[in-house]
Formats: structure tokens, sequence, C-alpha cells
């Protein structure tokens, strides 16, 4: 990041996860009035934008990407980017959501929408992004500068990397968190 932004611009998304990790965002309580003169909430989960902007600062990713959806929104945002943020376990590794990766989409169509279902057996295509063959880290999509493991990671390990990155340095999450934390 460059000393010379004094505000942000940032986006945060939720793929494929739990919204853990912005939960912990918000978890900074009061902490995020601090960070609010430095940083313009974009785009995200947390504000009502629906238009992905065509420049960003900081984009921050939380959960795996595992259909053509999430797949769409991270590459665009990943384009829009300056500095790329994979923000807890999932987006880092792949997390829960690639425990379904060995077995296959098949089986598991199979098992929540045949096996499992009662009335009206089968796989939803309308209005339901395709998944794609294998839940991805993020890394493995797009290029990730910053990896800040947890699971989520907590507020104050995310405090710290923003105060960092507003201050224009390149923060070692490692210091304040890690993977399960």
């Amino acid at each position: 990041m460059s000393d010379t932004i004094t505000k942000l611009k940032v986006a945060t998304i939720w793929v494929d996860g739990c919204s853990g990790c912005h939960m912990s965002f918000l978890d900074m309580d009061e902490r995020i009035l601090e960070l609010a003169p430095h940083i313009d909430m974009l785009y995200s989960p947390l504000v009502d934008s629906k238009i992905i902007p065509d420049e960003l600062d900081l984009v921050i990713v939380e959960g795996a990407v595992s259909n053509d959806d999430d797949l769409h929104r991270v590459l665009a945002l990943r384009k829009a980017a300056k500095f790329m943020i994979a923000l807890g376990d999932c987006a880092v590794s792949g997390n829960v959501p690639s425990m379904r990766n060995p077995i296959g989409t098949r089986p598991c169509f199979d098992r929540a929408y045949f096996e499992m279902t009662d009335i009206n057996p089968q796989i939803p295509t309308k209005h339901v992004p395709a998944l794609l063959e294998n839940a991805l880290p993020v890394h493995q999509v797009v290029k990730v500068d910053l990896f800040v493991q947890g699971c989520p990671p907590p507020a104050d390990a995310i405090y710290f990397v923003l105060t960092e990155l507003i201050a224009g340095r390149v923060p070692d999450p490692a210091k304040v968190t890690r993977f399960g934390a």
C-alpha cells in the first residue's frame, strides 16, 4: 500500500463461507469509528451497493470460491483492486467449503437433493449459480497480496491489519492470528 493514500477505497466480499469473518469485522465495535475517516466502504455485504467499483485500493475476500457467481465477483474485484486480502481460513485454504472436493459435486447433489428429499427431488438450476468442480481458496483463482488466517480471524487481528494498511505498511498477520484461531 502507498503511504500517499489518505482514504482507502475498500470493498469486502463474502463468497462461500459462514460470514464469521464479516462478523469479526463488526466485532471491532467502536474501533470501526476510528477507521471510518480513513476508509470509503464502496462495496460490501455490510453496505447496500450492488455494483463493483472500477478502482479500489483494498479488497477483502471472505470464503472459498465455490460457484460461477463467486468466481465472477472475485475476478472482477481483483481486476479493480490494488491490494487483495484473503480473510479467514476458508479464503486462505478452502477450509470447510472444500470438504466436498474429495467427494465430488455429483455425490453431494445426490445426497442433498435426492436421498434427503421427500418431495420433488431435483437439482436446482434456476436462479442458482453453477457449482465449480472444487471449492477453491482465493489464491488459486487470483493473486492475493495478504493472507489473514483464523476461523474467524479475531477482531483485533482485522483491526491490526487495517490500521497497518492505512498507515502505509504491509502487516504480518501471523503476529496476531493463526489457522483456526
